[in-house]
């Protein structure tokens, strides 16, 4: 069995858009904070396997267990899940007419399998107005994603460009966890040949 470490629907919807139907999503219920001693893809891993972890102390032996992670970093500082409408807004005025990193962190556990990478995107916001900014913000959308914006919803009109995997963005670095859950024993392109 497949289980996401993750309640994300946007996550549960990348592992369907690469084919993986029959999959659990038990979210992690670890908190950890961040450590940006080390380089931030660290950090950002660290936290991607501490969930995976987490969640396969309840998994079997064959089971593969997903774990990730997504951070938006804007000259070098973390932009997380903002608090209010208030701190969204201050996320995405910071965001506007600038080009900004967005790392996802993944881990794939399997038995004694442990794999860890990351992958980062560049986003381009175009320049935003109060009025767009507030009328987003009204939307909802933003309270609960990562540097206040969700690419693949309305935050979509806010982009100017992106370089790198749009899926990264989202969520999950789709290319990436699909090589590592081949090395984990699990071939994608192989639909009903995995064990």
């Amino acid at each position: 069995m497949i289980i996401l470490a993750s309640a994300s629907p946007r996550r549960s919807e990348l592992l369907r858009g690469m084919g993986i139907t029959e999959f659990e999503a038990r979210p992690s219920r670890r908190e950890e904070p961040y450590d940006f001693s080390a380089h931030v893809r660290d950090a950002v891993e660290r936290i991607a396997l501490g969930k995976a972890l987490d969640v396969s102390a309840g998994a079997g032996e064959d089971d593969i267990v997903i774990g990730a992670d997504t951070l938006v970093f804007l000259d070098g500082a973390p932009l997380g899940k903002p608090a209010d409408a208030e701190d969204a807004k201050r996320m995405l005025r910071a965001l506007s007419g600038r080009e900004h990193r967005v790392i996802t962190g993944v881990a794939v556990l399997r038995g004694k399998v442990r794999l860890v990478s990351s992958r980062v995107t560049y986003v381009r916001f175009r320049k935003l107005t109060d009025s767009e900014i507030d009328w987003y913000v009204s939307t909802g959308e933003p309270m609960d994603k990562a540097g206040a914006y969700g690419i693949q919803g309305l935050g979509a009109m806010l982009v100017s460009g992106i370089r790198g995997d749009y899926g990264n963005v989202v969520g999950l670095p789709v290319s990436t966890l699909a090589r590592m859950l081949k090395k984990a024993g699990f071939n994608v392109f192989q639909k009903g040949e995995n064990t």
